[in-house]
């Protein structure tokens, strides 16, 4: 399912150019309304699993077990299950792990809005090269690092190598400019750690046995909520002209309801932290669309940069290798 997250990422990288179309409108804003639209989109079109995850919520169990029988096997899924283990982490209730606790998935729910306000004040502090670099590319480390606090799931060198570049191309596609200030680059890394919490708090809800769709309903409606009185205190004017309003609904429905449906699915069987250095195809793909859609120019380092970015998301889109016997897997990439 590496390639819903792979949509999800591309979906993602359409928002700046079609953010494009409404010009003069606050960017907090656009993206309140974007995630207000999208979170109440995707709650409703989620809502029949909604029992599910009910269901599944405070279930007991023991020690948490990989689908492959090992403590930290890699994830493997299957066609038939609701929530094949992201890292390693079993399905629905038949290994160890809790059953779903709906409290860390509202405190996701606020994560997922913090991190927008996050990434708007470190970019007016220190400028969006420096911010989105330091916000996006933070965001697979955190991820990495929380999947390991928390589940036992040790990166393996594969990933932290690819991961690496992926970061480093990211800084040379986006370039200099902007003043680098302690206090942005601080909020750019507390909004890569956010965007991590609601990841993991994410991926744990579905390999406990929760239903993708409702853990992101749930997450991004909760969300949405929140957004609310941003989105109206920023002004809403905007919204009333056609070109506003059908930019606002497909930010909502396409980059944010439709992206996160695909990003869930993918965590079914995508270990969290590969799917979080997966989505770094963001970048990439806002970068062609503005060569072949608005006609901007690449400079040799920007191409070199795209040219590392798609070399890491191979390598970590491959396969990693199981070795028999070891009681130590590192579900995350390969230990090659």
């Amino acid at each position: 399912m590496k390639i819903a997250v792979i949509g999800a990422a591309v979906l993602w990288g359409t928002a700046g150019t079609a953010g494009l179309l409404v010009a003069g409108v606050d960017p907090v804003s656009l993206a309140a309304a974007r995630l207000v639209i999208g979170g109440l989109v995707l709650a409703a079109v989620t809502a029949p699993a909604a029992p599910l995850l009910l269901l599944t919520s405070g279930s007991p169990s023991g020690p948490a077990t990989g689908s492959a029988g090992s403590p930290s096997g890699p994830a493997t899924g299957s066609a038939g299950s609701l929530g094949g283990p992201p890292g390693g982490l079993s399905g629905a209730r038949e290994g160890g792990r809790p059953g779903t606790r709906l409290g860390p998935l509202v405190a996701a729910a606020v994560a997922v809005a913090a991190y927008q306000l996050c990434y708007f004040a470190a970019v007016d502090r220190t400028g969006v090269a420096v911010g989105t670099v330091v916000a996006i590319g933070s965001g697979p480390v955190f991820t990495g690092l929380l999947s390991w606090l928390l589940d036992r799931v040790r990166p393996g060198r594969r990933w932290a190598g690819a991961t690496a570049v992926a970061i480093a191309g990211c800084a040379v596609l986006t370039g200099g400019g902007g003043e680098v200030r302690a206090d942005g680059v601080l909020l750019a890394l507390l909004g890569g750690l956010l965007y991590a919490f609601y990841a993991v708090t994410a991926a744990r809800a579905i390999g406990a046995g929760a239903p993708s769709d409702a853990v992101m309903g749930l997450m991004f409606g909760g969300a949405a909520v929140v957004m609310v009185p941003v989105l109206l205190w920023t002004g809403t004017g905007w919204l009333a002209e056609p070109r506003g309003l059908l930019t606002a609904l497909y930010l909502g429905c396409a980059t944010t309801a439709l992206a996160y449906f695909l990003y869930g699915r993918g965590l079914r069987t995508t270990p969290v932290a590969t799917a979080a250095t997966l989505a770094l195809a963001e970048p990439a793909v806002a970068a062609l669309l503005g060569v072949v859609v608005l006609g901007e120019r690449l400079a040799p380092a920007s191409v070199a940069g795209l040219v590392l970015l798609g070399a890491s998301l191979v390598a970590v889109s491959l396969p990693g290798r199981v070795h028999p016997g070891s009681r130590d897997r590192e579900a995350i990439g390969s230990s090659a």
